[in-house]
């Protein structure tokens, strides 16, 4: 499939066929965020061992659920505290929400099919910097994140806010980075491009392998910061600093209540959907079959592509929610040292690996064998500094001795190894009369 080359943006489609893409589009992800509730309910609930309203129920109870959650941050009184920015506090919302589905102009659900008679590509719109267009879209959401922080007259909302634009500032140049490579391997920035050049076999050596090169394997380090980018720009646990409940109070969304709090809610789950559909656009081969299913002569053409498409973005949010129901959280200065101190110098290095690979990608011999191996050595190394790398954490000696809780003021806890004044007679004369219980009760057990 070809860019859709036309002096209109919408390319040689009539109205009427962009219309019914644009609302399809909308009510798609409208639709596909209430089953992802759901979903992410339901994983979590088998991923914890805990039952609730959504593993109790079966699945049509299970998105009433999802919708009568909806349906009453929709009727819900909207309250606008005193103090606020009443523009901005109201424009940020509606700024993270279009900022969610506008990427899903440009990303490609299969290829060409027959609509009422006409022949379209199953995609909005097209063009040469398409990936492009998708990061400025997601680089202009975190302005509704700051925003809500800034004009909501709450500390707590002010540091999500401050957070954001931290996260951002980290996490969106280690994502263009990762980018770079798949742009020099295939020679485009248009998101159907570079699906079709995945859909390309795979060469080892010389040897046609009926495998579809997707850049998930051959770029597989691009794709490691890319994934931890974006569950950092998803604010998907464990990079939710901007609004972790345990020390923000939900952070910059503190002050919305009602239609307003559930605009941020969708954009949360359709930016996850978005995010989840890029990965597979770039690095799984998009809306192509996977092998075996490949070789299979039109499994992927016209709407079958669709089934394949949101498999596969299905697939990558579950590894979404894994993330979330399965890593703790980082501290502030852990999660920033990710973002500078790792994944844009890995961003770095393996972007000139890339390009040497493609400047000898014309040569043969033992020249392209050796660096073949180096880029392999390379790869395994940038992975191991990023999971294994660090500095050993300094050891804390622990006190010792009697401990006054009132020293600073107010009564604290003591640490490990201390005791409270007046507290060991009491501990050590209840201990003594537990263990004479214990032999006293054995001893009757034996006789």
């Amino acid at each position: 499939m070809t860019p859709l080359n036309s002096s209109s943006i919408f390319g040689p489609d009539v109205w009427w066929i962009v219309l019914i893409k644009v609302v399809g589009v909308f009510m798609l992800q409208l639709l596909w965020c209430l089953f992802n509730v759901w979903f992410m309910r339901r994983i979590l609930g088998k991923m914890q061992n805990r039952k609730g309203p959504i593993m109790n129920t079966a699945f049509i109870n299970g998105m009433g659920q999802a919708i009568g959650d909806g349906m009453k941050l929709l009727f819900k009184e909207t309250f606008i505290p005193n103090n606020t920015d009443r523009i901005v506090f109201s424009l940020a919302p509606v700024i993270a929400g279009i900022c969610a589905f506008a990427p899903w102009a440009v990303i490609p659900l299969a290829g060409e099919v027959n609509m009422f008679g006409h022949t379209t590509h199953l995609q909005v719109t097209d063009m040469p910097v398409a990936v492009l267009f998708t990061l400025a879209t997601g680089s202009m959401a975190v302005y509704g994140t700051v925003f809500a922080g800034w004009s909501s007259d709450n500390s707590y909302s002010l540091l999500g806010g401050l957070r954001a634009s931290a996260q951002m500032i980290s996490y969106e140049v280690a994502m263009g980075l990762s980018l770079v490579s798949v742009f020099i391997l295939s020679g485009s920035m248009s998101t159907s491009q570079i699906v079709e050049a995945q859909a390309q076999h795979m060469n080892f050596f010389g040897v046609d392998v009926p495998i579809p090169s997707w850049y998930a394997v051959a770029l597989f380090p691009a794709f490691c910061v890319y994934f931890i980018s974006i569950l950092a720009e998803s604010n998907t646990p464990p990079f939710d600093l901007s609004e972790c409940e345990q020390e923000l109070v939900s952070g910059y969304s503190t002050e919305y209540t009602g239609f307003q709090y559930g605009t941020y809610y969708l954009a949360e789950f359709i930016h996850m959907a978005t995010l989840s559909a890029l990965a597979v656009t770039l690095f799984f081969g998009g809306y192509r079959a996977p092998w075996p299913f490949n070789m299979i002569e039109g499994i992927d053409q016209g709407w079958w592509g669709l089934l394949w498409f949101f498999l596969k973005t299905q697939v990558m949010i579950f590894c979404l929610i894994w993330c979330r129901g399965s890593l703790p959280r980082f501290r502030y200065d852990q999660f920033m040292g990710i973002g500078w101190k790792r994944l844009i110098p890995i961003s770095l290095v393996w972007i000139v690996c890339v390009t040497l690979m493609r400047a000898t990608m014309g040569t043969s011999g033992t020249a392209r064998i050796v660096l073949m191996g180096l880029m392999g050595a390379v790869a395994l190394g940038l992975l191991a500094w990023l999971m294994l790398g660090g500095t050993a954490e300094e050891e804390v000696e622990e006190p010792e001795g009697e401990f006054d809780a009132f020293a600073g003021g107010y009564p604290v806890p003591p640490l490990p190894g201390q005791e409270l004044p007046g507290t060991t007679r009491v501990v050590s004369a209840q201990r003594a009369a537990l263990d004479d219980d214990l032999a006293t009760t054995k001893n009757g057990v034996d006789a």
